[in-house]
């Protein structure tokens, strides 16, 4: 696990966690039907790998979205309870992606846009949302070390895949 540059605030992370909490509260009273959490997942999954593609439009938009959220924290924080909400949480990262895990991850990025197009209203915002609260809590220590194995996962596969249509499989 590499710092990162860029940390997330505490109120970042409370709102990150306030848009799971919603949603799951949705999937959970609402019948908790596993294809449900779907674009949960795919959302949360691509916006922490969204944080260790550096240099790239994946990562520009990571960033975006952790200080979209850490200024509506911010606000909404201090709003509520009057207190300051400025503390930076200690940075992680996930680590780095291999060439191979770079093609990898486009091609998530390609499925989530195209998931996207097709979803509802509903879906939309569960993808969003928990794009979201991937982009900022998988840039705290905490998550970033619970999550440090995700980049190796998606390497491997990606050289799996090299080593496929190189026929070294």
């Amino acid at each position: 696990m590499t710092t990162a540059t860029t940390g997330a605030s505490l109120a970042a992370c409370a709102i990150a966690i306030t848009f799971m909490v919603v949603y799951l509260r949705k999937w959970w009273v609402g019948g908790r039907a596993l294809k449900d959490l779907a674009p949960m997942i795919q959302g949360f999954v691509c916006g922490g790998l969204a944080t260790i593609c550096f240099g790239g439009l994946a990562g520009w938009v990571a960033g975006c979205a952790r200080q979209a959220v850490g200024s509506i924290g911010g606000k909404a924080v201090s709003g509520t309870t009057g207190t300051p909400s400025g503390d930076t949480l200690a940075a992680g990262s996930l680590g780095r992606l291999t060439e191979e895990g770079g093609v990898v991850v486009f091609l998530l990025f390609v499925l989530l846009v195209v998931i996207y197009k097709a979803a509802s209203k509903d879906d939309k915002g569960r993808l969003l949302s928990f794009f979201a609260a991937g982009a900022v809590l998988c840039v705290t220590a905490g998550i970033a070390g619970v999550l440090n194995g995700l980049p190796d996962l998606i390497n491997s596969l990606g050289l799996s895949a090299r080593n496929a249509l190189e026929g070294t499989a």
